[in-house]
């Protein structure tokens, strides 16, 4: 297959050459603040971030021990709403506030 832009040319099974046109690629139609409302306050992610980075998303927090990983649960518009040692432990807060966990790639 070889791809021209937006062309593909393939072969057809008798050995001719066809080009199939590709549509243009969509752009976003959703903003920021529409896709953190997605799910109506109900989706969370767990983010994973070290000691330093808990510190300063969680001042709060005192006696973070150096060198370790955290888990913080946060709601779809990036609020945190936990911190914890383990992923377990984020995903047991998660259940008990009835949030559905996203995936992030």
């Amino acid at each position: 297959m070889e791809n021209n832009n937006d062309t593909k040319t393939t072969k057809a099974g008798s050995g001719r050459k066809r080009k199939l046109t590709l549509p243009p690629m969509v752009k976003p139609t959703m903003s920021m603040s529409e896709l953190a409302q997605l799910g109506g306050g109900k989706i969370a992610y767990i983010k994973v971030m070290t000691a330093d980075q808990a510190k300063q998303m969680f001042p709060a927090v005192e006696g973070i021990p150096p060198g370790i990983d955290l888990f913080a649960l946060h709601a779809a518009d990036g609020t945190p709403l936990a911190l914890t040692d383990s992923r377990q432990a984020a995903l047991g807060h998660a259940m008990g506030d009835e949030l559905e966990i996203a995936s992030l790639h």
